[in-house]
């Protein structure tokens, strides 16, 4: 399925699944200020109905919803289509987190948080899902990003990648040969000057799962220990 996502109306149309009332209303209040059409759902099968009735530009998604938790949902929605998914999660466990990232979740916020920094992170996340008008395509060791279109493809065949896998792997594309430390891949991916860096790990590991002929021995997106990651088109040992 093409990597593509419509913004509609002035700012998007933001779907917020929470099943705490003064939550998704206090989200929902902030994005609807900030120019948005907010949809609400307060559990999963709610969700997935509103979504197919109105498929969103973005998703904020409780990861501990009554019935199908977010997990679930996120797995499902992914199922029908590509959308931006911003996690969210009461817990500090870091196993919660990795376990949203790994079923594509683009982004995570813990609670509680603050309902401006939230509002930051979707138009963040919004951005960067738009096509880069006019950007060129990007080709190496038969993997081919094309920006314009937002669409990825390994030797002809089209990749199913999130909106975070898409910007990595256009990135490493990019920027060739050259090793970066997940805090470099943080602040230039996902335009952030901190955060927890297992998000990198995460997505790095989707990626190769998605690129590389075998994830377990990759050739192309390379370990540099001490360092971080390095893109190398033609192949190798990892250092």
């Amino acid at each position: 399925m093409q990597q593509s996502y419509e913004v509609t109306g002035q700012a998007g149309r933001i779907l917020v699944v929470d099943d705490d009332p003064t939550v998704a209303e206090v989200v929902a209040g902030y994005l609807d200020r900030a120019g948005y059409v907010v949809d609400r759902a307060d559990d999963g099968p709610a969700a997935l109905t509103r979504a197919a009735a109105h498929w969103p530009d973005l998703v904020v998604l409780d990861l501990m919803l009554p019935g199908m938790d977010g997990l679930e949902v996120c797995r499902r929605m992914r199922g029908r289509g590509p959308v931006p998914v911003i996690m969210l999660t009461a817990r500090g466990d870091e196993d919660d987190r990795i376990l949203g990232l790994e079923v594509g979740a683009d982004d995570y916020v813990t609670k509680p948080f603050s309902p401006r920094e939230l509002v930051l992170r979707v138009e963040s996340v919004l951005r960067r899902a738009r096509p880069e008008a006019g950007a060129r395509a990007l080709s190496a060791a038969g993997l081919t990003v094309d920006p314009a279109a937002r669409r990825a493809t390994k030797n002809g065949s089209e990749l199913a990648l999130t909106l975070r896998e898409f910007d990595l792997l256009a990135f490493f594309l990019r920027n060739q040969g050259r090793a970066y430390g997940r805090e470099d891949l943080m602040r230039e991916v996902w335009g952030w000057d901190f955060g927890d860096l297992s998000t990198v790990t995460v997505h790095v590991r989707r990626l190769r799962g998605k690129v590389e002929d075998d994830p377990a021995r990759p050739r192309l997106i390379r370990t540099v220990w001490g360092v971080g990651y390095r893109f190398e088109p033609d192949g190798g040992e990892e250092d």
